[in-house]
């Protein structure tokens, strides 16, 4: 009962094998689970057969048995060739049970046929029958389980499968049990005939020989499977390696298998194909201020936007804030631009991330094959027009022009000499004095940052400031700034010169958990009051209601400086949220400004400034003055200070002392006394 139990087992795992694998290698696991099969068989018979020869010393004709054991294998190898299809109804598996039974039947007859006994068989055909009807009723329960999926890439020990194994293996032997009994061998004698096999070597043949070849096919398969697990588990890597892990777009390297296709089918076809990439405006402040699993989420939620919006598996991630979207067809460059539209419109919807709602633009740059480069240069021109993008403030999209390139490389070489110009002493800080509204008596004066180039002159901080914030030179320029405007205050203070001297801080600088230290360190090092530095930080930065730019102001307020409110204005400001901020002073937007004598609506909005610093207690400067009648305007309205080419244009720190001590500038404007502490009074 074993050996057929573990020969019909080993078929289960073979014929599950059969079931998946391509057509070769499925007709040799279907031969190998027929093998197995008709060995159980084939062996069970033997082994019958020789327990009730043994006493009468009869032996075996080899011929017969071996026909025995090729019949059962041939039609077991039909059988399970016709179960073990694609979609298996019970027609097959009845047909199949039947035909399985036939092999043991017939397996049988030519079995007990073999035996040397004299006389000749003789058989029973309702005894026979009832051998098919026994056998075939096992194997119908077999093969259902055989027919079933599952799972083969691991290898365990299968309950289900051995308790199908011992049920049909029972039904066999009881169906072969039911053919010695319609047969008459029982009352037969062994012949003497030399060439027959013995009973015993039979015996040791079936129960052992027989055996160690189930046991090793069995072993085999154990051995099919764990390679199988490791070539499933290479190919998954594999295939992750193609997509994005955070994402699950395509990867870059999977992109531009495809984009290499699409291209080739343009060129057959000659039609055009378009190229987008799509970056991100403004993400990295999402990750510095809410980390990057808010970023990530982002990201995600951007992604799964753009999936939505371009062609089946046209869209990638680049990297970081980077996505990549490919179009083709006579239509694709009109198709195109509406794309670039919808991206721009869905990018600007807020994203949910942990209750909060998070919002980007995006910068896009569209490039168009072959008019605008081969498949080598299309990623790269596509990069250069989203740069462009950026630099058109961003939320847009630039179609790639050749220009463009040499704007990137006069970009590249300005970036270079912009990394050297603090070595080379090229940068300079220029001072423009604010006057006290009420007596037109200066009291302050803004440091300005400016760049003296070898070759193209003085450049504009417009200019080189952003070239800085997106290379990551921001940090050393400003920390610059702070020590050389807080050396230049020591300096004016050692010529009897006191006044309060304003910095701008960026928004990146305020990212530097360090900043506050520093200028502490920095009015400690030159023994400068930190009453007498002004820290001036643009509305909409300022308005960026995070923890960490509340706890920045906190710090930066700790170390004593004042904090201003730089183009007050021009944003949306939350007065709860303004409350909240240490400034002591807010800045009029020279938009304002200059539509004061024109322009109810621009006196209507100076007023409430005015009106709301009054209510805050603090104080107003009004920048970009260039008329006296502006002048006189923001006078009425109470502003306190003023600022702008009325007065002075920025000068040089020598100038503006010149200016100080009455050799320059206009007699009708005096230093005020100074209204602040002595420096000397800082304790260093």
């Amino acid at each position: 009962m074993g050996l057929i139990a573990l020969a019909l087992y080993v078929a289960l795992e073979l014929s599950h094998r059969a079931r998946i694998d391509s057509l070769g290698a499925r007709n040799g696991w279907l031969v190998l689970s027929a093998l197995a099969l008709s060995v159980g068989v084939v062996s069970a018979q033997i082994l019958q057969l020789c327990s009730l020869l043994g006493p009468l010393e009869a032996g075996f004709h080899p011929g017969l048995l071996i026909s025995s054991a090729l019949a059962a294998l041939v039609l077991s190898s039909a059988a399970l060739n016709w179960v073990l299809g694609a979609n298996v109804g019970w027609l097959q598996l009845l047909s199949g049970a039947a035909m399985l039974g036939l092999a043991t039947t017939l397996g049988q007859v030519l079995a007990v046929s073999s035996a040397g006994v004299s006389p000749s068989v003789r058989w029973n055909l309702g005894g026979l029958a009832l051998v098919w009807l026994a056998s075939a009723a096992g194997f119908v329960w077999l093969l259902l389980i055989a027919a079933q999926p599952r799972k083969v890439s691991s290898f365990r020990f299968q309950p289900r499968l051995l308790a199908a194994a011992t049920g049909a293996g029972a039904a066999v032997l009881a169906g072969q049990s039911i053919g010695l009994a319609a047969s008459t061998i029982r009352g037969s004698s062994p012949v003497d005939d030399p060439t027959l096999l013995s009973a015993q070597t039979m015996a040791t043949v079936a129960s052992i020989g027989l055996a160690e070849l189930l046991l090793l096919m069995l072993l085999a398969c154990a051995v099919e499977a764990r390679l199988r697990s490791k070539l499933e588990s290479s190919s998954l890597s594999q295939q992750e390696g193609y997509r994005d892990g955070l994402t699950r777009l395509p990867t870059r390297t999977t992109f531009e298998g495809t984009l290499a296709q699409v291209l080739q089918n343009a060129d057959i076809q000659r039609t055009p194909a378009v190229l987008l990439h799509v970056a991100l405006d403004r993400f990295k402040p999402i990750n510095d201020s809410y980390g990057h699993q808010a970023g990530d989420a982002v990201l995600r939620c951007i992604a799964l936007r753009l999936k939505a919006l371009a062609p089946p598996h046209r869209v990638a991630r680049l990297g970081g804030d980077e996505f990549l979207l490919l179009l083709d067809g006579k239509e694709s460059l009109e198709q195109s631009t509406s794309l670039a539209a919808a991206i721009l419109e869905s990018t600007s919807q807020p994203c949910q991330c942990d209750g909060r709602e998070l919002a980007v633009t995006c910068s896009i740059g569209i490039a168009q094959y072959p008019r605008h480069g081969a498949r080598t240069a299309l990623i790269t021109h596509a990069t250069v027009a989203t740069r462009a993008s950026k630099a058109a403030g961003g939320a847009t999209y630039s179609m790639f022009d050749p220009r463009m390139v040499d704007d990137v490389r006069d970009q590249a070489e300005l970036l270079n000499d912009l990394r050297q110009a603090l070595m080379r002493g090229q940068m300079e800080l220029y001072y423009q004095p604010k006057i006290h509204a009420p007596s037109a008596q200066v009291t302050a004066a803004e440091a300005l940052l400016r760049w003296h180039h070898p070759r193209r002159g003085m450049i504009s901080p417009a200019v080189f400031i952003p070239l800085a914030e997106r290379n990551g030179l921001i940090g050393t320029l400003g920390a610059w700034v702070i020590d050389e405007a807080c050396k230049q205050a020591r300096l004016w203070r050692d010529q009897g010169l006191r006044m309060r001297v304003a910095i701008n801080l960026s928004a990146h600088q305020l990212r530097q958990a360090n900043l506050p230290a520093h200028i502490a360190a920095v009015l400690a090092k030159h023994q400068i009051n930190p009453d007498l530095l002004t820290c001036e930080v643009t509305e909409s930065v300022a308005m960026e209601d995070t923890e960490a730019t509340m706890r920045f102001f906190s710090e930066l307020a700790a170390v004593g400086v004042h904090i201003s409110i730089d183009d007050f204005g021009s944003g949306y400001s939350s007065l709860a949220y303004l409350r909240k901020l240490p400034a002591t002073e807010l800045k009029i937007d020279r938009g304002f400004v200059l539509d004061l004598e024109n322009s109810e609506e621009a006196r209507k909005i100076a007023e409430a400034v005015v009106n709301l610093a009054q209510a805050l207690n603090m104080k107003v400067v009004a920048e970009g003055v260039e008329t006296d009648a502006q002048y006189q305007i923001l006078r009425r309205l109470g502003c306190d200070q003023v600022q702008g080419f009325l007065f002075a244009k920025p000068m040089t720190a020598k100038a503006l002392a010149l200016w100080a001590s009455g050799s320059d500038g206009p007699r009708s404007i005096q230093f005020r006394e100074s209204l602040f502490k002595e420096t000397s009074a800082l304790v260093a």
